[in-house]
This record gives structure tokens, sequence and C-alpha cells, in this order.
């Protein structure tokens, strides 16, 4: 066991070099890790919202909005099949569903078998599975129910999360914060860290802005005063301006949506100098908007985002190259985060924010020099126990520990791990596993002098015999932090993954390099006795 060829001990040596190699970056000023060539590495750790300050947001989608909107598809579905087969009808809205209404009860069965195709799944495969999203029944004559299934709305909300991430993705990294978190919690809910975010009131408001923009033709059939005293006509809604000067009378029907741009940038008029919002259509977009823009001359073209008219300028002739821009009295810092939403998409749900939390950048510091002194401490105690207890042989195990270290943070930094307060946990315990392996090897190494082997045969069998005791205890803690990963959120998985990671590196300098320091010491000093 303590033979090392060649071979065995520079691959050994060289697998610790590569390691140190890779922590190196985290010791040395950012200037110098700028300045160096690029084929030496650059990764560094980056620090948790715990440890350089930053913002916390928790986001819930509204599920009555999604609930709502499913509802006046269905609603809108339901009239338009039945139309286009000359039953004649009324939907009306009940709960979760609607109850469409039949003059002529002979047209129930028909009616039930038409409707059926607004259950398909939504997300059905070749195989046909996937959940019905809504039941369609008949227990009256003249009348069909039809009601969301809660397996529906299950699968309709897992994707509104999953597309919702997403586009919350793209609007924090186009602002350039560095390392950010973004993460599903629960069934409707995403959780957003932002490490070093200066300026978190702008951020809420871009989390939370739904960014839906609409272009919509203006209702000029009656004043908007009027419509407000008495009721808007049919197909039409008063809605308030952004900045709640005046209201509009805006027609329901969305003539250009904003799926369909492909670009938006801030910039500034021509002529008055004011920040404004350009935009681009893609084909699709550019032809339907050159279409309405042709046919709506000299009328009011509204620009309405989220329930909103940002402007409504007069349309004085086509436009038909599939750009435009959009102005409404913005700073310059309410056109650039307007844009940016719109590059980004628009959230399929509105969020809101129901959590938030701001660690300032002192408070991390001091968790920092916290974590920092309980990392020292703890090592001095266990560094200096292991040199009492067992002299010479405690001061390799103690070496071999601040390699294994090293090896932690050059595998967290080459896989662009983010360090947080539990992950200094995990590596504080880990520097605690460590030893309890070398205290394994040793006292297997004290059993065998006691029984009187020779001091080559003691060390042999010392490792050879601890090396299943070490191997199943740091595999049943190697499942343990897997469980805590894969089960476990946020700060649970930061610790999981500093834990997994050092059990590794563990079982590596343990086993190897402490064996390759022991086995370099005979070698060189020829005992007649060990002195542990």
């Amino acid at each position: 066991m303590l033979h090392f060829s060649p071979a065995k001990t520079a691959s050994v040596l060289l697998t610790l070099l590569i390691g140190l190699w890779l922590a190196a970056p985290n010791l040395m000023p950012a200037n110098w890790v700028k300045a160096m060539p690029s084929w030496l590495p650059h990764k560094t750790l980056t620090l948790g919202l715990d440890l350089q300050g930053g913002s916390y947001f928790l986001l819930e989608i509204d599920k009555n909005a999604v609930i709502k909107e499913q509802v006046a598809s269905l609603r809108s579905q339901a009239r338009q099949i039945l139309n286009d087969n000359k039953i004649r009808s009324q939907a009306a809205l009940q709960g979760r569903g609607i109850l469409v209404t039949l003059p002529n009860p002979a047209d129930t069965e028909k009616a039930v078998q038409l409707l059926q195709v607004l259950g398909n799944p939504a997300d059905g495969n070749l195989f046909g599975t996937g959940n019905r999203t809504a039941t369609i029944t008949s227990s009256t004559p003249g009348q069909v129910s039809v009601a969301l299934t809660d397996e529906g709305l299950r699968d309709r909300m897992t994707r509104i999360v999953q597309r919702s991430v997403e586009i919350v993705g793209n609007r924090v990294n186009q602002t350039g914060v560095v390392e950010p978190i973004i993460q599903r919690q629960g069934e409707d809910r995403i959780v957003v860290q932002l490490p070093g975010l200066d300026d978190p009131d702008r951020f809420k408001n871009l989390l939370g802005q739904t960014a839906k923009l609409e272009f919509r033709l203006v209702d000029l059939s009656m004043p908007v005063d009027q419509a407000m005293r008495t009721r808007p006509p049919v197909g039409s809604t008063v809605l308030p301006s952004s900045d709640g000067g005046q209201n509009y009378l805006i027609e329901d029907q969305v003539m250009v949506a904003g799926d369909e741009l492909t670009d938006a940038q801030a910039s500034f008029d021509q002529n008055t100098r004011e920040p404004v919002v350009s935009f681009r259509f893609n084909t699709n977009g550019a032809r339907q908007f050159g279409r309405v823009t042709t046919e709506n001359v000299n009328k009011p073209f509204a620009i309405v985002l989220d329930g909103k008219v940002l402007s409504a300028p007069v349309i004085r002739e086509p436009i038909t190259g599939g750009s435009g821009q959009i102005s409404g009295n913005f700073t310059t810092q309410q056109a650039q985060d307007l844009a940016l939403l719109l590059r980004s998409g628009a959230l399929p749900a509105p969020m809101t924010v129901i959590q938030e939390q701001t660690v300032g950048p002192g408070l991390g510091q001091a968790a920092i020099r916290a974590g920092e002194m309980a990392a020292l401490v703890g090592s001095i105690l266990v560094i200096g126990f292991m040199i009492a207890s067992y002299g010479l042989f405690g001061i390799i195990a103690s070496v071999a520990v601040a390699l294994n270290v090293g090896m932690i943070f050059g595998i967290l930094s080459l896989l662009g791990a983010t360090l947080t307060l539990p992950g200094i946990a995990g590596i504080v315990l880990t520097v605690g596993i460590a030893v309890d392996s070398n205290v394994l090897i040793y006292e297997r190494i004290r059993e065998e002098v006691r029984a009187g082997r020779t001091v080559l045969m003691s060390l042999d069998a010392g490792f050879a015999r601890a090396l299943a005791t070490i191997l199943d205890s740091n595999i049943t803690t190697f499942i343990a932090a897997a469980v805590l990963y894969f089960v476990g959120t946020g700060a649970v998985k930061g610790f999981a993954v500093t834990l997994g990671i050092g059990i590794i590196t563990t079982v590596f300098t343990a086993f190897t390099v402490t064996r390759l320091l022991v086995s370099w010491w005979y070698r060189g000093v020829k005992p007649r006795s060990i002195p542990i």
C-alpha cells in the first residue's frame, strides 16, 4: 500500500497542482487576475447574496388572473365553434368555467361533441398523453357546462412558471447583474436573488411588470366622458393613461400585439430630443402594422402597456417599414427600462412581489469576517488536536487537510459556483470529516503497532484496513448531500454542493495524499518505530 510508482506519484501531484492552480486566482487582486495570460485560470468564486449584499425577491404568479384568462378564452372559443357550425348560443361565466345556453335544446348533443375540443391537452403528444384542460358536460337539455380541470390548471401553471423564469432571467441578465439566482419555488412562486444590487426599487418595478404591449384603435363613436358616465360601447373599454392625466376609450380588439416585436431600444426623438423607445416588428407584425395604419389614416392609434395608454398618436400616413417609436414623456431611465421589458417579452401572467429583503454590503462584510473567524478558529483547534494526539503524523494530516481545502476552492472556481454562508459551513464541516478519515487511519496503525507488527507492516495494514470504513462513512454522507441538493433550494443547495465536493476531495487527500506523504517520510527516515 505504501509503494508509489513514478507514474502514480506524478498523477497525484498533478491532480493537486491543478486543483491549487484553479484556486489561486481567488487569492490574487482582481487587477492581477485580469492581467494574466488567457491560458491561465481566471475564474474566481462569486460571493453570494449573504456575503456581498444585494436583494432577494419572492414573486408569486396571480393564479386568479390565469383562471380568469382561461375562462375568457373558453368563452370566446366556444362562441366561435358554435357559430361556425350555425348553432345559436349564449355563453355566461360560471365560476371556473362557462355555461352555454342553447335556444334550441335539440342542439345539445351536437354542441357537447363539438365543444369537446376545448378540453384537449395543450401539451399532448403523439401518444395522446396529457391532462385534459376542461370537462364538457350537459345535465339539462339546452345547457352545456364547460369547466376547467384541476389537472389542466396545474399543467398550465407549470408552463407559465417555466416561461416566467425564462423571461425574468432575460430581464435581469440584460441589466448586467453578475451571477443572479432565479429559480422556481413551489407551484406558483419564483425566487430571485441579485447579489451586489444597489437599486432594488428599479428591479422591483422591472420584475413586477407584465409588459404586455398592444396596439389598438381609439373608439371615436362616443366621447370618453360620456362612456364613463354611462357605459362604453360594446367592444370598447375606458383605459387610463400611464401618467394618470386622462382617459381613453379604446377598442378591445388588438390590432398588433407586442409578441410581434423583434427589437426595442431607447433613443431620442430627432425633433423634440425627448427620450423615446424605438421598436421593430418581425415580418408578420410589419405586415399587420402596415395594413392597420393604411386603413386608419387620420385616426388615433393607441399604444397600450399593461392596460394603460402610453400614447395615442394620430396616424398621419401609412407606416409600412415595420418600425416605429413610442413616446410618453419618459425619462431616460424609463425609456431604457421599457425597451428592456419589450425586448425580454411579456410575462404570461401577472406577478406580484410578496417578499423582499435587502442585505447591505456592510452586513455582507460582517458575515464574511464571521465566517473567516469561524473557519480559522475551527481549523486551529483541529490542527492543534491532531498534533497533540499524533505528533508528526498530525502535522502530515494537517497538510493533507489544507491541500483538501485548496482543491475544494479550485473545483468550486472551475464550476463558477457562488459561495454563501452555508457553503462556508459546508467547507468547515469538510475539514472535520477529512480529519476524521485520518483519525481512522492512524488508530488502525496504532492497533497494528500494539499487535507487534513491524513499522512497514503496521503502516501498510493501517491504510489498507481503514479504506473500507472511510469509503462507507463518506458514501453515506455523500448520499445525504445529494438528497439535500436535489430536494433543497437556495442556501441548502449551496451547503450540499460544498459538502459533496468536499467529500470527494477528502477521500482523495486522506487516502492518497496522506499515504504519499507517509511513504516519503518512511523512505527518507527509515524509522525503527512509529511516532504516533
